[in-house]
């Protein structure tokens, strides 16, 4: 039976759930600012070792296939520049953030492969659609964040969710809806908000699943579309894994030829296993 929550049930809850370093809460606000001191920043990051760790060897990894090892966030930034480097803590401290609440059910796991997983397809489309590569891999990684704040807030609600998904075989948006009355777009709003990400984020994150709304804007279509591919792939390999439909308007707009697409699915397998290793180490 729903016990409709509203949107503002779910803000009041907010205040309970983890919060991210505050450093990585001011590289979230500033991502469409183009000066920031980056002195600063890298000695703030530096402050926290675990996130320091988690960052450097993503920098080390072959995503970036730098020549050089780089051994300070100082050194990450001159090599992979600001955009990556803030794009890289970024990743390290909200995978890290959540801790693996008691749902029945949900696979804390399996939901931060595929987090991972959308945001390497992602930043893999944007460079072949010459896009900002560094947005579409946060906005890949962050698309279904409000999946986190539902399960981490109503843990018993989202249980009934989890199965009433499995008895009527639908996609989880359609679930949360009947069960809850609100779903996971919009908790992720909620939670952009609270946490003050930019505009370009939370229209990512509103429009991922119906990119071809106007002002849905061109990185809802690319998380869209790296969505689908993700389940296609199968990467996270869940048994019952549906794969959603895909907008036809998302999928043209970027105009993919058979080639292109073997050789995307190949790079994000790639990508994905090695950033999965080092974030959910």
């Amino acid at each position: 039976m729903s016990a409709a929550l509203t949107y503002d049930d779910v803000v009041k809850n907010l205040d309970d759930l983890p919060s991210l370093p505050a450093v990585v809460m001011e590289l979230l606000n500033s991502i469409d600012q183009e000066e920031v001191d980056i002195a600063v920043l890298a000695k703030k990051v530096s402050h926290d070792q675990a996130l320091t760790a988690k960052t450097l060897r993503l920098a080390n990894s072959s995503l970036f296939g730098l020549q050089v090892k780089v051994t300070t966030i100082q050194q990450a930034i001159t090599f992979l520049g600001f955009q990556s480097t803030r794009n890289l803590i970024t990743a390290a401290a909200v995978t890290g953030c959540f801790a693996d609440k008691l749902c029945p059910g949900f696979d804390h796991r399996s939901f931060w492969r595929h987090s991972i997983a959308t945001a390497a397809c992602a930043k893999v489309l944007a460079r072949h659609v010459r896009f900002n590569q560094d947005y579409a891999f946060t906005a890949g990684l962050l698309h279904d964040i409000g999946r986190l704040v539902l399960v981490s807030s109503f843990p018993e609600l989202y249980a009934q969710v989890i199965a009433h998904q499995k008895e009527h075989d639908c996609y989880a948006l359609e679930a949360e809806r009947a069960v809850i009355g609100i779903d996971h777009v919009e908790a992720g709003l909620a939670l952009a908000e609270h946490w003050n990400f930019s505009d370009t984020m939370r229209l990512a994150i509103a429009g991922h699943h119906e990119p071809e709304k106007p002002g849905a804007g061109f990185l809802a279509t690319i998380i869209h579309v790296a969505d689908a591919v993700v389940h296609a792939l199968d990467l996270v390999q869940k048994p019952d894994d549906m794969v959603p439909p895909v907008s036809t308007v998302a999928w043209q707009a970027l105009n993919l030829s058979e080639d292109t697409c073997l050789h995307l699915f190949r790079e994000t397998e790639l990508q994905f296993e090695e950033i999965a290793m080092v974030l959910l180490a």
